[in-house]
């Protein structure tokens, strides 16, 4: 069985891409799942820092798409969470860019050697959208409840419209309830408005930004709120049932 490769996307930056590759990243291998997550965010990279990994790449995934490197040699494993992987963005533009099919090719790679691999791709819908969607098999399209998000969602979801029935998923991320009632809306308001089942509900977590400051992955530091979340969406993409977290 060859494994899943799955982009999370978004219109827009500061949805939460990066804590939510880096979270359900975390709980798929706690799962005794062989995790690679893939930072595409070229020259801007920062799933290391998400992952506590901060500085122990030395290649990034243009290497090994040029073939100056095997994968092997290019993914940092966590050294506290087995079977968690990090493969990281070129730190400055590449002279020659990793094209679409080499993209395709490195995928093809990744499956024969994990059981989920979680692209986290930069924020838009540019050259670096299309290569982080190109040879995927699922995309989650991560969104906020303002409504700036939820049109960019809107919009990302046109540009996935390759993707056939359930390779589309929505989470909402950062919500608070109070923050729900003031602006009379729901989280039904969401689902319709980007027209995408949904994966998961992530409740806004003051534990993610210290995570962050310490280098600590959220999981090695709590079991609730957002870390909850993760855990349930890691179980719902492999096909378990979890249910929908309750935002207080």
């Amino acid at each position: 069985m060859t494994g899943q490769c799955i982009a999370v996307v978004s219109g827009k930056g500061g949805t939460g891409k990066t804590s939510f590759t880096a979270g359900v990243g975390t709980a798929l291998a706690q799962s005794g799942r062989k995790v690679l997550c893939l930072d595409c965010d070229v020259g801007l990279r920062n799933l290391d820092l998400a992952l506590g990994l901060s500085d122990r790449a030395l290649m990034d995934f243009s290497d090994v798409a040029h073939r100056r490197c095997p994968l092997e040699m290019a993914v940092v494993e966590h050294p506290k969470i087995p079977g968690l992987f990090l493969l990281t963005a070129p730190a400055r533009i590449p002279s020659t860019a990793v094209t679409e099919e080499e993209m395709r090719s490195l995928l093809r790679q990744i499956r024969a050697r994990f059981d989920y691999c979680l692209l986290d791709a930069p924020a838009g819908l540019g050259s670096g959208f299309r290569l982080a969607t190109c040879g995927a098999d699922r995309c989650v399209v991560v969104t906020n409840t303002d409504a700036s998000s939820l049109r960019d969602a809107q919009h990302t979801v046109m540009e996935l419209s390759a993707f056939g029935s359930g390779k589309l998923h929505l989470v909402v991320n950062r919500v608070r309830k109070k923050m729900l009632r003031s602006m009379h809306s729901t989280i039904d308001d969401a689902i319709d408005k980007a027209g995408l089942p949904l994966l998961g509900v992530v409740p806004e977590d003051d534990e993610l930004p210290l995570s962050l400051h310490h280098g600590i992955p959220l999981l090695l530091r709590s079991n609730y709120n957002a870390a909850a979340a993760y855990k349930n969406i890691a179980k719902r993409l492999q096909g378990q049932r979890a249910p929908l977290l309750r935002i207080r």
